[in-house]
């Protein structure tokens, strides 16, 4: 059953908290400033192997934080194992993020790109792939309109592997200084995220890629995406 809302609603599929803000901060700051529904969900909730990563209390803290900022409505945390999705059953993964996509009737996605170096980022990619398909499994589920994938500095320019297609951007959206700042405060909530310049994960870093893809499409500021599927009627 169609929900009876204004706006669209958007679900961000990521592998880590954090990763939603470095792949589409900016731009989904915009989308909930324009009235849109925007939901992110993690599958590795705890991020237990990262080497900084604060007290759990404390990155509980940290997402709500950052997700304030964004407008972010809502926030999912699954438990995978950080740096171990390639252990998880593929099923396990998919069905998970079928049943978020069900209960948040989301229907635009936006998700990591299988050839980011990161392995979590791989699998989730690759389950999220397969979870937006259920609307040809099962009757009565709302059909996913897009799904898109996003780049993480650190991790996206790090595809080594050039036998793999590699993040091949084609929708820009514009995000202007506003937005662009919204998710380097997002970011700057991520206790142990943030790096002097010029790691990738550097304001002046992310920043710089904010300009050069606004470059791209003629625009001052903006996040760019690789649209693999869209629906129309």
């Amino acid at each position: 059953m169609k929900k009876e809302v204004s706006g669209m609603t958007y679900l961000v599929v990521a592998a880590h908290p954090d990763d939603e803000v470095l792949g589409a901060g900016a731009t989904l700051a915009k989308l909930a400033s324009e009235g849109n529904t925007v939901i992110a969900c993690f599958l590795s909730g705890e991020v237990t192997a990262r080497r900084y990563r604060p007290e759990l209390a404390k990155l509980r803290k940290d997402i709500i934080s950052s997700s304030r900022i964004l407008g972010i409505k809502q926030v999912i945390l699954g438990n995978f194992p950080n740096i171990q999705f390639n252990t998880i059953p593929h099923l396990a993964m998919v069905q998970f993020i079928e049943q978020v996509i069900l209960d948040t009737e989301a229907e635009i996605i936006f998700t990591h790109h299988p050839s980011d170096l990161n392995n979590d980022h791989l699998h989730t990619s690759l389950a999220c792939q397969a979870a937006i398909r259920l609307f040809q499994r099962k009757d009565g589920i709302l059909p996913v309109k897009e799904l898109l994938f996003m780049e993480i500095p650190s991790s996206t320019e790090w595809s080594l592997n050039k036998s793999v297609h590699p993040f091949t951007p084609n929708v820009y959206i514009e995000t202007r200084e506003e937005f662009l700042t919204k998710k380097l405060q997002a970011l700057t909530e991520y206790s142990g995220v943030m790096r002097d310049y010029p790691h990738p994960r550097s304001q002046v870093a992310i920043k710089g890629l904010a300009a050069y893809r606004g470059a791209q499409a003629g625009m001052v500021y903006a996040e760019s995406f690789e649209s693999v599927f869209r629906r129309e009627i």
